[in-house]
């Protein structure tokens, strides 16, 4: 058991910091950050979408993404079209700039999705993700449960 541990957890731990490391290199002469990508990229994929609906999928929490869309709208890359409803349900499009942006963050992600997954058979990719997900949502549910004790007072 203390092998998976070490094994899941450095495996995870590995696996982010590369993710992290190739969105800073490939978004450095765009002056963008980490959080950017993930942003234009699922706008560029599904826009319009909230601020919300953007946490959901970027895995950010709420004051990052307040950063992040504030940035890119500043920076011309993303319009706001509030019409009256506060800014964090308000839905958000990419600008000319920002569409450009993303086709390009788009074909980067391609490229690297498959030098990534090289080795690897279709079936084998779709079992992983399965089980990425299973794992999530039962951690999830783990990490729901602490919320709860904290709530109530309870103690482990």
């Amino acid at each position: 058991m203390e092998e998976r541990f070490e094994a899941f957890t450095v495996l995870i731990a590995a696996l982010n910091r590369c993710i992290y490391k190739i969105k800073a290199e490939e978004m450095a002469e765009l002056d963008l950050k980490s959080s950017h990508v993930s942003c234009l990229y699922y706008l560029y994929r599904k826009e319009p979408l909230t601020a919300k609906e953007l946490c959901g999928l970027c895995g950010e929490d709420k004051a990052n993404m307040s950063r992040t869309v504030r940035y890119l709208e500043g920076a011309g890359y993303i319009v706001c079209e509030s019409n009256g409803r506060k800014a964090y349900q308000s839905a958000l499009r990419l600008s000319e700039k920002g569409r450009r942006t993303g086709v390009y963050i788009a074909g980067r992600v391609d490229k690297i999705l498959v030098a990534a997954s090289a080795g690897l058979r279709e079936e084998e990719r779709s079992v992983m993700y399965r089980g990425l997900g299973l794992i999530l949502d039962n951690l999830e549910k783990i990490c729901y449960s602490y919320r709860q004790k904290e709530k109530t007072g309870q103690t482990k």
